[in-house]
C-alpha cells in the first residue's frame, strides 16, 4: 500500500511576484516502523567536502567551543539547522552544539560570566565568546512519548553491531523535530551523520516529522510554527501526514505561552521570509488564532489564486522581505509597525497623498519628506479597501494635520495586539468572525512602536525627546518603515529620490542571495572539485549561490584570522617562560651630574653674598663747568 504525499512549494513569479500553490505528488511507503525499532539500513555516513563544506565555513565562536569541548574528552557535533542551511548553500541563522558531556561540565570548561544554562524541559548551555553565542545541548534520555496510549516507552537497547557512538546519535536523533533538522556534522572528520533519511528529504524538498506527526505535535506544539517557518524559508513541501497533524491540531498553540509564542512569530517574521510564512499561517488556519483581525482581512480579499499575493498587506510583507535576511534580520517593532499601520488603513481608509505623506515624513524626516510629496511623489497603486479615492493635493497645513491622524490611528491599533479588551472591541465590527484570538505581544514592544510615530502626531522634529522614547530604535526603524510603505504605494518602482535608489542597491544583494533553492547543492560537479571551493564558484548554475558563497568566505577569512590569533595567544601562554634578566641599576645613577649642579649653585650663591658685604667706594660726581 502506498499513499500520496501533498507538498506546498511556493514559486516566486518574476512578472508579477505573486505566490502560487503548486501540489506535488510522490510515493511513499504507508507501513510506517514503529518508532522502538531500529532499523539501521537508514543510517549514513557521508563525507562533507563532497558536498562543499569545510571547517573554513564554520565560524570560529562554534570552532572554538567544540575545540574545548574535544580537548576535554567529549564528543560534540553541530546539529540541527546549522547543517541544514550549510547543505542548501545558506548562511546559518546560529551554530547549535552537543555534546556527551554534563550540562555542568560543559560549563566548567568556561569562564562562568561566559556559560549559564536556562531552561527546565529541555535545558541547554549558553555559551557567549567574543559577542557571539553558541547554544549547547547534551545527549538526552532516550525515551519518547507514545501519543496513542499516553504512556512512557523506552528505546530498545543498542544493538550488538551498532557501536555506541552511533546508539547516542540515533537516540537523540530520534527525539528532534524533522528529518532535515536531525543531521549531526563533524567538522574536524569531515563526516555527516544521517539516522532519519535526511538527505533524501533534504534533496527532495520536504518537509517530514521524525515520529508520527501527531505524536510530535502533541509532545511540543511549538513544532506546528516552527515547520512552517522552515518551510516558507527554504521553500520546502510539507508531507500528507505533516499538513493532516497541523491542521487537527493548530488549536494547541493556545496553550504556548505569550513569550514562546513571540519568539516563533519574530523568527518567522524577522527573518526575510514573512510573505510565505503569512500566506502559510493563513493556510492552515493559523492566523485566526494569532492574527484574527488580518485574518478577517486576508479572507474578505480572496477572490483567486492570485489576490491574496496581491493585497497590500502581502505587498507590505513582501517588500519587507527585500530589506532583511538570515544574516541580517530586523528588530520585532518593524512587522508589529506594518501590522498596525495596515490595521489603522482597513478601519479608516485613506487618501494616496496621505499615505505617501506619512511614509516620507518617516523615511526623509519632516522638511524633506513633505518636499518629496510635493515634487516626486507617485500616488501609485489604488489599494481596495485601504486607500480611497484620489482627492485634489491638500495644502500644507492640512496635509501635516491628516498625516498626525493617521499616526494616531496607527498609535491605537498597535494596542490591539497586546491587549485582549482592545482585540475583542476590533473584533465587534465582525459579528459573523466572533472567535477570540491570541494577544503575544509585549506591552514593552507596543510602547517602541508607537514612539516610532510620536513624532507625526506632535508634528514636530522635537518631538521626539521624550525620555520615555527610544531614540535609537526609532531612527534605525522608522526609516525603514517608511520605505517599505513607499515602495508598496508605487508597487515596487523607482519613487525618485537618489537617496531611496542608493539603499534600494545596498540591498540588491540579499534578494539575489534568496532566490537559489539549494538543488544544485547535489551535483557531481560540486563533489568532484570540493577541495577547490573557488572553482565551485563558477561552476554553479545560479549566480545568487555564488554570491551568497563570497559573503560567507569573507566572513569565514575573518573568522579565521581571529582562530589564529587566539591559537597563537594559547601558544605562547602554554610556552615555558624564560627568567628575566633583572637589570641592575647603580643608586648613584645620574646623581652626579645632580651633585655637579648643586656645587656650581651654591658657589654663586656664596660669591654673590661676599659681594654684598664689602663696602662700596662713595660715587665721584663729575663736575661740568656752566660756560661749557
Amino acid at each position: 500500500m502506498a499513499e500520496t504525499i501533498r507538498r506546498i512549494r511556493f514559486n516566486r513569479v518574476a512578472a508579477g511576484s505573486k505566490l502560487q500553490v503548486r501540489i506535488i505528488s510522490s510515493k511513499v511507503s504507508k507501513s510506517a516502523e514503529h518508532i522502538g525499532a531500529i532499523n539501521m539500513s537508514k543510517w549514513k555516513k557521508l563525507d562533507a567536502r563532497c558536498f562543499g563544506i569545510t571547517p573554513s565555513m564554520i565560524p570560529w565562536h562554534a570552532l572554538s567551543v567544540l575545540n574545548a569541548l574535544r580537548h576535554a574528552g567529549f564528543d560534540a557535533y553541530l546539529v540541527g539547522g546549522c547543517v541544514r542551511d550549510l547543505l542548501l548553500k545558506r548562511i546559518p541563522k546560529d551554530f547549535d552544539v552537543i555534546t556527551s558531556a554534563d550540562l555542568q561540565k560543559v560549563k566548567k570548561q568556561f569562564h562562568p560570566r561566559r556559560a549559564h544554562i536556562v531552561g527546565k524541559k529541555f535545558p541547554i548551555c549558553i555559551v557567549q565568546i567574543k559577542g557571539s553565542v553558541v547554544e549547547v545541548s547534551s545527549f538526552r534520555i532516550a525515551e519518547v512519548k507514545n501519543a496513542d496510549h499516553g504512556e512512557k516507552i523506552h528505546l530498545p537497547p543498542c544493538p550488538r553491531s551498532c557501536s555506541g557512538k552511533d546508539f547516542t546519535l540515533w537516540r537523540d536523533s530520534v527525539r528532534r523535530d524533522f528529518t532535515v533538522n536531525s543531521l549531526f556534522l563533524d567538522p574536524f572528520t569531515h563526516t555527516i551523520y544521517d539516522y532519519n533519511n535526511g538527505m533524501e528529504d533534504l534533496k527532495s524538498l520536504t518537509l517530514r516529522t521524525i515520529i508520527p506527526a501527531k505524536s510530535s505535535f502533541e509532545e511540543d506544539s511549538a513544532r506546528i510554527l516552527r515547520g512552517l517557518r522552515i518551510a516558507a524559508r527554504l521553500g520546502l513541501g510539507i508531507a500528507e501526514e505533516t499538513e493532516d497533524a497541523i491542521c487537527s491540531l493548530s488549536s494547541s498553540i493556545k496553550c504556548l505561552r505569550q513569550e514562546r509564542i513571540m519568539m516563533e512569530m519574530n523568527y518567522m517574521l524577522s527573518y526575510g521570509a514573512a510573505e510565505p510564512s503569512f500566506f502559510l499561517l493563513w493556510r492552515f488556519k493559523l492566523l485566526e488564532i494569532l492574527l484574527p483581525l488580518q485574518a478577517i482581512y486576508l479572507d474578505q480579499t480572496d477572490e483567486g489564486p492570485s489576490s491574496c499575493s496581491s493585497s497590500m498587506l502581502m505587498k507590505l510583507f513582501s517588500n519587507m522581505d527585500k530589506l532583511v535576511s538570515c544574516d541580517r534580520p530586523s528588530h520585532s517593532t518593524l512587522w508589529i509597525g506594518l501590522l498596525a499601520f495596515h490595521h489603522a488603513l482597513v478601519c479608516c481608509p485613506q487618501d494616496a497623498q496621505v499615505v505617501q505623506a506619512f511614509a516620507s515624513i518617516l523615511h526623509f524626516g519632516w522638511r524633506k519628506g513633505i518636499e518629496f510629496v510635493r515634487t516626486k511623489a507617485n500616488y501609485g497603486v489604488p489599494y481596495v479597501p485601504e486607500i480611497s479615492e484620489s482627492s485634489p493635493e491638500y495644502e500644507m497645513t492640512e496635509l501635516e494635520m491628516r498625516v498626525g491622524d493617521l499616526a494616531s490611528l496607527v498609535k491605537k491599533s498597535v494596542i490591539s495586539l497586546s491587549n485582549s479588551k482592545s482585540l475583542n472591541e476590533a473584533m465587534s465590527r465582525y459579528p459573523l468572525n466572533s472567535s477570540p484570538g491570541l494577544v503575544f505581544v509585549s506591552k514593552k514592544a507596543t510602547r517602541d512602536v508607537q514612539g516610532i510615530f510620536h513624532v507625526l502626531v506632535e508634528q514636530s522634529l522635537d518631538a521626539g525627546h521624550d525620555p520615555k522614547i527610544n531614540m535609537k530604535l526609532r531612527r534605525e526603524v522608522g526609516p525603514l518603515l517608511g520605505r517599505i510603505i513607499l515602495e508598496t504605494m508605487s508597487d515596487g518602482a523607482v519613487v525618485g529620490m537618489e537617496t531611496l535608489e542608493m539603499e534600494r542597491g545596498e540591498h540588491a544583494e540579499i534578494m539575489m542571495d534568496k532566490q537559489g533553492d539549494g538543488v544544485a547543492l547535489f551535483d557531481a560537479a560540486a563533489a568532484r572539485v570540493h577541495h577547490r571551493p573557488k572553482n565551485l564558484y563558477g561552476r554553479a548554475r545560479d549566480v545568487s549561490r555564488k554570491r551568497t558563497f563570497q559573503r560567507m568566505q569573507e566572513r569565514q577569512d575573518k573568522d579565521q584570522e581571529l582562530h589564529e590569533s587566539w591559537r597563537r595567544e594559547n601558544e605562547a601562554s602554554e610556552r615555558p617562560k624564560s627568567p628575566k634578566m633583572q637589570r641592575t641599576i647603580p643608586i648613584n645613577r645620574g646623581q652626579d651630574k645632580v651633585q655637579e649642579l648643586h656645587n656650581s649653585w651654591r658657589r654663586e650663591n656664596e660669591a654673590s653674598e661676599r659681594l654684598t658685604e664689602r663696602p662700596k667706594p662713595p660715587k665721584m660726581q663729575r663736575t661740568i663747568p656752566r660756560n661749557r
